[in-house]
């Protein structure tokens, strides 16, 4: 009776055990990956679907560490949103002003990446945190830690290696943003002007909220 109650009960929680030693592993990797780097460069496609709207962009993302980063869109050409480690920049062409935004105030939906911009702890970074894997890849699940007002779910698939490779933001309201990243380049040579932004001449500059 012993020896059978004993097996029951290893079975139990052996398999907890080592899904959690998994979940770790995986998240180290991810951590590892990011930690050891000091720039980026990627294609990168944005598809949001919410609020009536169904569109996607496209364009190329530069990291580097610390904290600053530059999305400049091809599709729309010419849109561009910079973190320059102070402020976050929008300007759209056509538009008669640009958007400013102290980094510390950032609530923009490619702002959980600046985890990667410091020292990366996904534990830290997400709460729910849940890690999955499956024949498609991994897949790690929380919500932004500072963003809970807003996002209910950001997904991570990532390889096993520990590169991201898509990401999706689901936000309280319904609206989804996701990004796949392709053809990614680690640390490759940056130049501070890379992430430096300088309104075009006859723009006027806003403190204000930034767009989706």
């Amino acid at each position: 009776m012993m020896r059978g109650l004993t097996l029951l009960l290893a079975a139990l929680l052996f398999p907890t055990l080592a899904h959690a030693q998994d979940a770790d592993t995986l998240l180290r990797k991810v951590d590892d990956h990011y930690n050891r780097l000091s720039s980026l460069r990627a294609r990168y496609t944005e598809h949001y679907a919410g609020m009536g709207l169904d569109r996607t962009e496209s364009g190329t993302l530069l990291l580097k560490k610390p904290g600053r980063m530059r999305w400049s869109y091809d599709q729309p050409a010419g849109k561009l949103f910079v973190l320059d480690g102070k402020y976050a920049w929008f300007y759209t062409p056509g538009d008669d002003q640009v958007q400013r935004v102290p980094a510390r105030q950032l609530d923009d939906l490619r702002s959980p990446l600046r985890f990667l911009l410091g020292r990366t702890q996904l534990k830290k970074e997400l709460g729910s945190l849940t890690v999955t894997q499956d024949s498609h890849g991994i897949h790690i699940a929380g919500v932004p830690v500072g963003m809970e007002q807003r996002i209910k779910t950001l997904t991570l698939d990532v390889t096993p290696a520990g590169a991201i490779q898509h990401m999706r933001l689901e936000e309280l309201d319904g609206a989804t943003t996701e990004f796949a990243f392709t053809q990614v380049e680690e640390n490759v040579p940056t130049r501070d002007s890379d992430f430096t932004f300088t309104p075009p001449k006859g723009i006027a500059v806003v403190d204000a909220l930034p767009p989706i």
